[in-house]
């Protein structure tokens, strides 16, 4: 599973609008003075406006007249679901879960998934081709394989699923909970992409963190998912965990670079006890310190680039042949909840207890109490409790994070063709502010285009918080560190 998910999002914009860009993205360089004057609190930029600006007594009226739009418009359609249970607790871990051995409580939530996508199909519109499709949770894996083929057999029923090639239809799994069934089953119901929570390959941090889950066994789930044709496979790590050392975290390096995945996620341990309970059976003790943590962090990064990994940004790496890495020197790389992705064109529908729905121009958020949300699902209703309508200007500031933090440029006539503004009158207080970041060599300005420079492309959250509105006025809510 993914170790931070709860927040899918970014620009819209029809992609014919998106004009082909400079394909030449910065080289990387580490900077450790820049680091320390701009390694700050700020948002990851998964959506726009940020989760903590979600109203929290959103009218589900808003959502329906939201769905309405959405689909007048006729985009596809990403389709999520989160799936909550997972059999272990891993001591890290911020997501929403329910933990438990008993399989028999699969069947019952998916029933009301069902439920929840019927009406949800109807809002949206059942003809829509599903371009994307994902599970997250939890462990997805959970599900028995009867319990799988039920949910995709409903979605079938329910909405346009696609066999074509063009389909991104992924799903997070925990090699744990996979028998000699689960891979054949996910890629008979259509999946052609996964990602294995791996997080750590030596057994001493595993422990610390429960769990156990030896490197053959994830090459063995690797091995096969290859065998069976998955075209993309991503490994989820973690940094920052108990007795990781940069060391010891090189050896997981190097094991993984040997398991040569299509992309790597690599992300930061928040430790944040106060906020996640599992979190205070870590030690703060064990783990790293802020300076061996960047020293992981930097050494990961040369490490990657060195085995011929492209970095895509943020917590992503990316063969150069994978269509996120394609996707970037194109320009049309997109960011939402689940991270990068290709498909900027489709609204999201997401099922289940606390999934996080969007169109063009309003986020939704589904209770992410399990119990109310079943209570609602089984009245016949939406268990949508916050959101929040984009203003033109959200829109706007979301459209030009999106460039930033994906494409590394932001061009001034694309601009300008796309939103009919003038750059430099919209936002000339920004620049303003973006002056010392240029003084800096964050960022460059040559008049055309705002283009991130090598240090920069590190420090990009704190770019982009120059055009957050809401951070201006005062963050409302404490965000882990950028780096």
């Amino acid at each position: 599973m993914a170790p931070i998910l709860s927040d899918p999002e970014f620009d819209m914009t029809p992609t014919s609008a998106l004009k082909a860009q400079d394909a030449t993205l910065p080289e990387f360089i580490w900077d450790d003075a820049l680091i320390r004057r701009y390694d700050l609190s700020g948002p990851r930029y998964t959506s726009y406006p940020t989760a903590v600006e979600f109203n929290q007594n959103y009218p589900i009226e808003d959502m329906v007249k939201a769905a309405a739009r959405s689909k007048a418009s006729g985009r596809p359609l990403s389709l999520y679901t989160h799936l909550p249970f997972c059999a272990h607790l891993c001591y890290y871990c911020a997501c929403n879960k329910v933990i438990t051995k008993k399989r028999d409580k699969a069947m019952p939530y998916v029933e009301r998934v069902l439920k929840e996508a019927a009406i949800q199909s109807k809002l949206f519109g059942a003809d829509r081709p599903v371009t994307q499709l994902h599970w997250g949770g939890g462990t997805p894996t959970f599900l028995p394989k009867d319990v799988m083929e039920h949910l995709m057999a409903g979605y079938g029923e329910l909405f346009n699923l696609q066999t074509g090639e063009e389909r991104d239809y992924s799903v997070e799994i925990d090699p744990r909970e996979v028998d000699q069934d689960t891979l054949p089953t996910l890629w008979n119901l259509g999946f052609n992409r996964i990602s294995l929570g791996v997080q750590d390959v030596n057994p001493e941090v595993q422990k610390a963190v429960n769990r156990i889950q030896p490197r053959a066994m994830t090459e063995a789930v690797l091995n096969e998912a290859r065998r069976i044709g998955f075209r993309s496979i991503n490994l989820d790590l973690i940094y920052g965990l108990p007795y990781q050392t940069p060391e010891s975290f090189a050896e997981t390096l190097d094991a993984v670079i040997e398991m040569s995945p299509d992309r790597l996620s690599v992300f930061s341990y928040a430790h944040l006890p106060e906020r996640f309970y599992p979190q205070t059976r870590i030690q703060g003790d064990t783990l790293p310190s802020p300076q061996q943590k960047l020293t992981i962090l930097h050494n990961t990064i040369n490490r990657l680039l060195e085995a011929g990994y492209e970095y895509i940004g943020m917590d992503h790496f990316a063969k150069p042949d994978d269509s996120l890495a394609v996707a970037q020197r194109e320009g049309r790389l997109h960011r939402n909840f689940q991270g990068y992705t290709t498909h900027s064109e489709c609204d999201l529908v997401s099922l289940g207890v606390s999934a996080i729905g969007q169109t063009d121009d309003a986020y939704f958020q589904n209770n992410h109490d399990l119990p109310s949300w079943e209570a609602a699902i089984d009245a016949g209703q939406l268990a949508i409790t916050k959101g929040v309508n984009l203003t033109r200007d959200d829109r706007i500031r979301r459209w030009v994070i999106g460039q930033l933090i994906c494409q590394f440029r932001l061009d001034r006539q694309l601009f300008a063709d796309v939103w009919n503004e003038d750059l430099n009158r919209y936002f000339a207080d920004e620049l303003s502010r973006l002056k010392p970041m240029v003084q800096d060599e964050l960022i460059a300005d040559d008049g055309n285009a705002l283009q991130v420079q090598p240090a920069g492309r590190l420090l990009i959250r704190a770019i982009c918080q120059i055009f957050d509105l809401y951070r201006k006025e005062g963050a409302s809510q404490r965000f882990s560190r950028i780096i």
